[in-house]
């Protein structure tokens, strides 16, 4: 963090208050505040003292204070915004909105376009994954919230207002409207970055509470740098749910918000504690903080000190106090994001989304309330409806969203522990005892196992886990913001540099995209076979769509375009032979026939998407797209997998629109008017840069902001067919269609295709299903048969392997080698034979192209002595392998298998060492043979 200069802030408003610049002895943080103020003002340097005694002069709801904060600004020149989605749809560096100038990064606060208004106050909902752990505890982390923004924008010929300005709004709210006094509030330095921008900032702190950030941006920062920005932003962050609590008093933050939603959560949860005691707690939380199991601890025994309460009794309410706490504020987080069309899934907000409602869900499930969550839910959707009315219009699918999700989940809770053993073995087999974190990670990503389901399995085959304090915040981070990558060549730096001085191509398929021959003049010869000309009706690669094929003519020889790439504003066309370098002019011809595919392609995925959000719902959203010349692919959110009756009537939709021949018109609008008129909905293909954008408009149907090639009508795509559509990942659906020629190409060969079948089946087409019918019945009955020969083969195997068992000191032993065999599992077979005599030690040596080592003692045999882990560890050694595990199972081979006997033999004298008995001349492995 920059070092503050110590005039940045000498402010004169702070001298008109007689407010002093100081370090505070306790943190070390440098704060203006009156004299008399001898620390910075925030916990733990001073205790919350506005817990039952606001410093306020009325108390507010969250509603009131916003009104409040709203009405205040906008008496004082402000415009009122209206707020943005919480889904930053518009930008491509976040996937939710941080804060409210998230709102205006990078366009307004780098001049790419003007504010909606200069200056503007928002009060803007924001959800952050930051210390997600913490959410519910310490009474006043929030996963959601509300940040209101001042904002100012200062041109270098425009200066709105800066610091003082600032600071005078800030301090004039608090102290003359709501009656603070002024030498209660202090202001901490600090530099803040966020967005990709940043700045000095100073914290306000009123009674131990930090309600508001008051930041001065003027960098950029790009990588290690900070670039001065020619617009200097005012970018006020208020707390609204902060300064509502500060002006209730309340026993905590979640008090203040949810009032009479958070006492039904806490009944449900069967917490009851009184004020006194909820006060006590969240003030000893602030002042140890909530970060680590140990701070944690440390506020519960301080309060259980304070009020008289049994310690270990007491931790166990605050535990359920705060999932109490951390679900009231969820499920808020679990109802904006699901009316905002997230769908949960293993990628951008719909993996953030899913983790958000798995840890509602598993703290839940901890506390006895998991099939209270769509009530919760309920209860949001009243509490936020009014104010926020896309809760309501969606709340259908909310709910659907949310069971679907948590169904998922007990699922995953349920097939869990076999993923876990599994992985479990294999690093026991390796020698590795411990899961490491990355593990923990990929297990979570992959299966959305939680890693104390992870611990929990793991440790019953003796491998240990330790689950880091902030792991959700780990798999947040890395979740939190997309992976930008560049594209192929030739947008690489050296194709760059050798274009950077050439003008830009003009793109003759925007002037019309019908036209298919053109004249241009060569402006550079940049590679062997590469030219730029000064205009083209090739349309080059991009947003989905390949690019034109087709060909230049050079006096009377014709040189095949094979690919064409735009870099920045200049078009290259890749040629399949060199061009004489005394030749400047050209004429070209593109190949109608493909393009006329990808525009009606193009034109249908536009159709497309508008017909599956009618027939799927609001949540829908283009996650993907490639148009090709024979059929193309649309990938969607949607969280479940399209059923042939919805896939029906998508494209019935869609067939329709054809037949009504919307107009399809294409427009150059302003950003900041597009989004106005059409919302963002536009960037369904992602975001596009730029102060303009090219704004595709099918009329009442769709609007995108696409640089694609379009029909003029829908009449022209002439009919349109779903080849399939299924599931490409969770949260993820892949339809994949044709239309015009394709199109009829397709349905031809399904009739043809269907005809085939009929005739092999000796039926007639409309017959077909119940032909199939009747195959599939009899396979089926077939599988059971041979379902019923293998577990009939396992029983078996296991009686024979049981009758052979010797007694062996005070244990039932079976040491036993065995090849491998269709329908034997080597660990059902030990865990069988264990579970039927706790007696029992089974140690299999199973021979294949590897040795595997299976052992499992019954609690008797560990009682005596028994320890499968050594004896499948040391006996792996010998295999040239590893494994391991606990005394009553343990898993691990080697590749050597022609060391099996040798391996067997330790097996065997590591079993008579536990059991302090001698190995019989004769070894004690030749009754457990198979």
């Amino acid at each position: 963090m920059p070092e503050i200069d110590p005039e940045e802030f000498a402010l004169p408003y702070f001298r008109e208050m007689g407010f002093i610049r100081r370090k505070c002895p306790s943190c070390g943080s440098n704060y203006w505040g009156a004299p008399e103020q001898n620390t910075c003002g925030e916990v733990p340097c001073a205790p919350y003292s506005f817990i039952g005694t606001p410093p306020t002069k009325r108390r507010y709801t969250l509603a009131e204070m916003r009104i409040q904060f709203m009405d205040y600004f906008a008496e004082r020149g402000h415009t009122r915004i209206k707020p943005y989605p919480i889904v930053a749809r518009w930008r491509n560096d976040v996937y939710l909105v941080g804060a409210s100038i998230y709102d205006f990064q990078p366009y307004v606060t780098e001049g790419t376009m003007p504010p909606p208004a200069n200056p503007l106050v928002i009060s803007q909902p924001c959800i952050r994954f930051t210390d997600i752990e913490q959410v519910g505890a310490a009474g006043r982390h929030m996963s959601i919230f509300e940040m209101g923004g001042a904002h100012a924008f200062n041109y270098p010929d425009k200066e709105v207002y800066w610091k003082d300005g600032t600071v005078r709004y800030h301090h004039k709210l608090l102290s003359d409207v709501m009656g603070v006094p002024s030498e209660s509030i202090t202001y901490k330095e600090h530099f803040w970055s966020g967005g990709g921008n940043a700045g000095p900032d100073l914290e306000g702190i009123v009674a131990g509470l930090e309600i508001s950030t008051l930041v001065f941006m003027q960098y950029k920062v790009q990588g290690q740098e900070l670039i001065a920005l020619p617009i200097r932003t005012v970018d006020t962050g208020y707390g609204m749910e902060r300064w509502a609590w500060l002006s209730q008093g309340s026993p905590s933050g979640f008090h203040a918000v949810y009032g009479p939603l958070l006492a039904q959560v806490m009944e449900l949860a069967k917490v009851d504690l009184d004020e006194n005691t909820l006060s006590s707690l969240t003030k000893w939380a602030g002042i140890y903080g909530a970060s680590s199991r140990a701070s944690r601890d440390a506020y519960i025994e301080a309060t259980a000190q304070e009020t008289g309460r049994d310690k270990d009794a007491f931790r166990s309410i605050v535990q359920s106090l705060e999932a109490a706490f951390a679900i009231t504020d969820h499920t808020k987080s679990i109802s904006f994001l699901l009316a905002e069309g997230v769908v949960p899934s293993n990628v951008g907000e719909g993996y953030l989304t899913r983790l958000i409602i798995r840890r509602a869900a598993r703290l839940a499930r901890q506390i006895g309330i998991l099939q209270e969550l769509p009530g919760i839910i309920e209860g949001q959707i009243k509490l936020w409806g009014g104010e926020f009315h896309l809760l309501r219009e969606m709340r259908g699918e909310i709910l659907d969203g949310l069971q679907i999700e948590v169904e998922k989940y007990e699922e995953t809770i349920s097939k869990g522990s076999e993923a876990v053993l599994r992985l479990s073995k294999e690093l026991s087999s390796q020698g590795v005892r411990k899961i490491p974190t990355d593990q923990l990670v990929l297990l979570y990503d992959s299966q959305g196992l939680a890693p104390e389901i992870v611990k929990e399995s793991a440790e019953k085959v003796g491998v240990e886990v330790d689950v880091p304090e902030n792991f959700l915040t780990l798999v947040a981070e890395r979740h939190s913001r997309p992976t930008n990558s560049l594209e192929a060549s030739p947008s690489e730096p050296e194709w760059e540099e050798k274009l950077k001085d050439l003008s830009a191509t003009r793109a003759l398929y925007y002037d019309d995209a019908y036209q298919t021959s053109f004249q241009a003049k060569i402006v550079a010869k940049v590679a062997e076979n590469a030219v730029v000309l000064d205009q083209t009706c090739f349309y080059p690669e991009g947003g989905g769509q390949p690019a034109d094929h087709g060909e230049l003519r050079v006096r009377d020889k014709k040189v095949k375009v094979t690919n064409v790439q735009k870099v920045g504003n200049t078009i290259v066309h890749f040629l399949d032979q060199p061009i004489d370098q005394e030749i400047d002019l050209v004429k070209g011809e593109i190949d109608w026939q493909r393009r006329q595919n990808l525009m009606r392609h193009h034109t249908g995925t536009h159709v497309l998407i508008g017909a599956a959000r009618r027939v799927l719902g609001e949540h829908v959203w283009q996650a993907g797209a490639q148009k090709e010349v024979e059929s193309s692919r649309l990938d969607i959110t949607h969280y479940r997998e399209i059923t042939p009756k919805e896939s029906e009537r998508i494209e019935k939709l869609v067939n329709q629109v054809i037949l009504r021949d919307l107009p399809v018109q294409v427009t150059w609008m302003a950003r900041e008017k597009a989004e106005a008129k059409y919302g963002y909905r536009l960037y369904q293909g992602g975001v596009v840069p730029g102060s303009k954008i090219r704004v595709v408009r099918i009329r009442g149907w769709d609007a995108e902001a696409c640089g694609g090639t379009h029909c003029k009508r829908t009449g022209e795509l002439g009919v349109f067919k779903i080849e399939k559509a299924s599931k490409l990942q969770d949260g993820v659906e892949r339809i994949i269609f044709a239309a015009g020629e394709p199109a009829l190409k397709r349905i031809n060969q399904q009739s043809e295709a269907l005809a085939k079948a009929s005739e092999l089946l000796k039926t007639t087409p409309d017959k077909l299903p119940e032909s199939i019918k009747a195959i599939v019945a009899e396979r089926d009955s077939l599988e059971k048969e041979l379902e019923k020969v293998h577990a009939k083969t396992m029983e078996a195997h296991v009686k024979q392997l049981g009758k052979k068992a010797i007694n062996f000191g005070r244990v039932r032993l079976v040491l036993a080698k065995t090849t491998k065999r269709r329908g034997i599992d080597p660990v059902e077979v030990a865990n069988r034979l264990k579970e039927s005599d706790p007696n029992m030690i089974v140690v299999i040596f199973q021979v294949s192209e590897r040795v595997q080592i299976v052992a499992a003692a019954g609690d008797e045999a560990v009682k005596a002595g028994i320890n499968a882990g050594q004896i499948v560890s040391e006996a792996s050694k010998v295999l040239g392998g590893g494994g391991g595990g606990r005394p009553f199972f343990a898993t691990g081979g080697g590749s050597s298998k022609d060391r099996a006997d040798e391996a067997f033999k330790v097996a065997e004298q590591i079993i008579t060492e536990q059991l302090r008995i001698a190995v019989p001349a004769e070894g004690i492995s030749n009754a457990g043979q198979a």
